[in-house]
This record gives C-alpha cells, sequence and structure tokens, in this order.
C-alpha cells in the first residue's frame, strides 16, 4: 500500500485510511474490520470522541493497541457530551480539550495520539485559545501533531496563518468540489488534506451504477445538483470511462487521490466487502490527465458561499 507524507510531520499514511466512525458497536464485526484494514496495508485509523459516546476509540483501542509502533491512530475533540449523554454541544475552549484528550488516550489504550483534529469550529470560536492548547499538548507529548476537520474556508484560513496543523479532513468527491477553494492554498503551505465522502452518500457507487439504468430508479439532489444532473453525469462517467474496465467507486476514489493536497482518503465502511471494494479502487491504477481532464469538465465547480 503506497503511503504519503502528512503535511510536513513525519508521518506516513496509507493512500487509504478507515473511518471507523461506521464499524459499529458489535465487537466482533468492528475488529475483523479494522483487522482486515490491516492486512490489506493500511495504517491509518481515523475515529473522535463523538462516535458511539467513545466507545468507537474503546473499539479502535482494544484491536489495535498491539500494533500501536505500527499504526497512525488519529481522533478529534470539540463536541462535548451532556452529562445524560443524550446529546452534546460545542467546546472548543483549552479547557475542555485538554480534559477530553486525557479521556480519549484512555480509551484508546495509548499514551500519545498521532493526530490530534479539532472537530469543526466557526471562525467566532477562541481559536487562540484553541491552538494553544494543541500546542500545550504536543510539549506535554500526550498528541504528537494536530489538524482541523473543517470546511469553513475563514476557519481554514486562520489555522493556515495562526498555527502548526498538518492537515485538514474535509468534504470532496466529484459532485462536491468545494475544497478546491481552499487546496492551493493548504498545498502551498504544505498542509494535507485528508478526504472524506468521496462516494457522495453513496450516490457515486457502483450499487447506484447498478440501478441507474431501471425505469424506477430514483435519487435524491445532493448539494446544487438535481437528480437528473446526477443520473445525467453518472451517465457520461459510464459511457466514457467506465467501459475502461474500470468501477464507479475507483473512478470517485482516484479523482480524490489525483490531487497533490491529499494525502489520505478517508472512507467509511460496515462491511469487510465494503472495505475490500475501496482497498481495490484505490490500489488501481492512477486515472489519466485525459480522465481527469474530463471528469472536471463534466462536474460542476462550487464554492462554500453556497453551501456551508
Amino acid at each position: 500500500m503506497e503511503k504519503r507524507q502528512l503535511g510536513n510531520s513525519d508521518l506516513r499514511v496509507s493512500k487509504i485510511g478507515l473511518g471507523c466512525m461506521s464499524i459499529g458497536t458489535e465487537l466482533n464485526t468492528a475488529q475483523k474490520i479494522i483487522e482486515t484494514a490491516l492486512d490489506a496495508g493500511i495504517n491509518y485509523f481515523d475515529t473522535a470522541d463523538l462516535y458511539d459516546r467513545g466507545m468507537n476509540e474503546e473499539i479502535v483501542g482494544k484491536t489495535l493497541s498491539s500494533k500501536r509502533e505500527d499504526i497512525i491512530i488519529a481522533t478529534k475533540v470539540g463536541n462535548r457530551w451532556n452529562e445524560q449523554k443524550d446529546g452534546w454541544s460545542w467546546d472548543p475552549s483549552k479547557a475542555y480539550i485538554k480534559e477530553a484528550v486525557k479521556d480519549s488516550l484512555r480509551r484508546l489504550k495509548t499514551e500519545y495520539i498521532d493526530l490530534y483534529q479539532l472537530h469543526g469550529g466557526t471562525i467566532d470560536d477562541p481559536i487562540d485559545e484553541t491552538i494553544e492548547a494543541f500546542e500545550e499538548l504536543k510539549e506535554e507529548g500526550f498528541i504528537r501533531y494536530y489538524g482541523i476537520s473543517s470546511i469553513r474556508p475563514n476557519v481554514i484560513r486562520k489555522y493556515v496563518k495562526d498555527s502548526s496543523i498538518i492537515s485538514n479532513m474535509m468534504q470532496y468527491s466529484l459532485l462536491d468540489r468545494r475544497p478546491e477553494e481552499v487546496m492551493p492554498l493548504l498545498e502551498e503551505n504544505n498542509i494535507s488534506v485528508l478526504t472524506r465522502g468521496s462516494v457522495a452518500r453513496g450516490i457515486l457507487s457502483d450499487k447506484i451504477l447498478e440501478a441507474i439504468d431501471a425505469d424506477d430508479f430514483k435519487i435524491k439532489a445532493y448539494l446544487n445538483y438535481s437528480p437528473e444532473e446526477i443520473k445525467e453525469l453518472i451517465g457520461s462517467i459510464k459511457a466514457k470511462l467506465l467501459p475502461q474496465s474500470r468501477s464507479l467507486n475507483e473512478v470517485a476514489l482516484q479523482f480524490n487521490l489525483a490531487h497533490k493536497s491529499v494525502a489520505s482518503v478517508v472512507t467509511g465502511v460496515s462491511t469487510v466487502e465494503q472495505l475490500l471494494d475501496n482497498v481495490r479502487a484505490v490500489n488501481s491504477s492512477p486515472l489519466s490527465k485525459e480522465e481527469i481532464v474530463y471528469l472536471e469538465m463534466i462536474a460542476k465547480k462550487s464554492n462554500y458561499t453556497e453551501h456551508i
């Protein structure tokens, strides 16, 4: 499995990462997915303290503790569960971040987190205080590096200017090209992009491709794409690219990987079969320049002012 440098750090992440949010809470099933990922050469595992009220971190920690030196663990902070554990609020304060990291370390069964990410955020946050918390955690050895998970250009620009983030996680796909608005800035500053949502809630999947020609095929609108436009786009890809023995899933993931700023495509799965399909997709041949030009031509260019 190819590995790519994450920002200006010494972390080298597999070009596909496992987004652990969807692995579920049934221990045997979740562990089988994680172990299959390891066997496939995946070394980047992404979770968050929010997922399943911390249970996701516990499963990740229990499964990967014996492989700690061989893997990269990323988790996120900022969403604070209430006492009843039936809801959460946003809390990017220094005090909360420095408290929450200790709980994550305990659940993950590790002495350090490779990549600690702010799980969202707005320009009205106490950003200087948040940055100070992450920097102190680095100095104290609780985390190796930190990043953000944000789609807001004003927030991204602030962290690029004032912090030492090495990455930003962003939703990115053929149907959502908004990150291209800030990718040049991130690339100029040697900050990597970790992508999520590469198949656009399953729209860019082979399952959809199999159903698209049916008379009763229906699909919901997505961002600024109408159902008719989605069907037309998929039809165009099918006619132009898929005769070359590519799958739609492959086209979707390889489109992300074609961008220099992207270090890893982080995909969420709930079955081993889905995981192996994604691994096959990223291990296939990269898109050619001609294929990329064609995809960029038929897919809408959008910006964040339209959908935030």
